[in-house]
């Protein structure tokens, strides 16, 4: 993991349960959520991508059950992960570190869900880690991903208490990233958020739903 994403990890040990204190409402990801319980069949193995805490989305595809794994460069993050979704397993990598083969290898997936974890990369390693994650897809795999709308690369915002750096696009630009990377995208949805804390500002939320080309 490089020095910068040990920090962007750090501010996530911090933070930890007050992430979902912050923001106990994420219908867009429940609703993401849901379209791939429709489409999948029982029993399919799922990436969650940045899981975080694993609420909600490791708890919802779990519960339904799927084989879920959950990545997330915070040791604290997964740390809550595992006693909320016992479950599923729980692996600290780091989204350019996911293989499918080799000693750390994690396979291959049904599907991917891949909620606002791009945000934490700068611009310039997005479509490789999109590459990375179709990688890992089977043949007409799915992806489930969320990224909030904002003309960034790598800057620097308080988030929390903390210090992050985060990137984001324009949809029309995301949409081209994402079909670069080899991705089909049948839809999209979008949201306004506005996280239950004082220094963080209402957020437009945009959710692809994508097959892997």
């Amino acid at each position: 993991m490089s020095e910068d994403r040990r920090g962007q990890a750090e501010a996530f040990d911090a933070i930890g349960q007050h992430y979902d204190d912050a923001f106990p409402h994420k219908e867009g990801q429940l609703a993401a959520g849901r379209l791939l319980l429709d489409a999948l069949a029982p029993g399919s193995r799922i990436l969650d991508v940045g899981c975080g805490t694993g609420l909600p989305t490791a708890a919802q595809l779990a519960g339904s059950g799927h084989t879920v794994l959950g990545t997330d460069i915070s040791s604290g993050m997964l740390e809550l992960a595992g006693k909320n979704v016992p479950a599923a397993e729980f692996r600290q990598l780091d989204i350019a570190d996911l293989r499918a083969e080799g000693p750390d290898g994690v396979g291959t997936f049904d599907a991917v869900a891949c909620f606002f974890a791009l945000l934490m990369l700068p611009r310039a390693e997005i479509p490789g880690a999109l590459r990375h994650l179709r990688s890992l897809l089977r043949p007409g795999g799915l992806m489930e991903l969320s990224m909030v709308e904002a003309d960034l690369d790598d800057s620097a915002i308080p988030f929390l208490g903390h210090t992050i750096r985060v990137s984001g696009y324009l949809r029309d630009e995301l949409r081209q990233v994402v079909q670069d990377a080899g991705f089909e995208i049948t839809g999209e949805d979008t949201y306004s958020y506005a996280p239950a804390s004082a220094d963080a500002p209402p957020e437009h939320q945009v959710f692809l739903h994508c097959r892997r080309g």
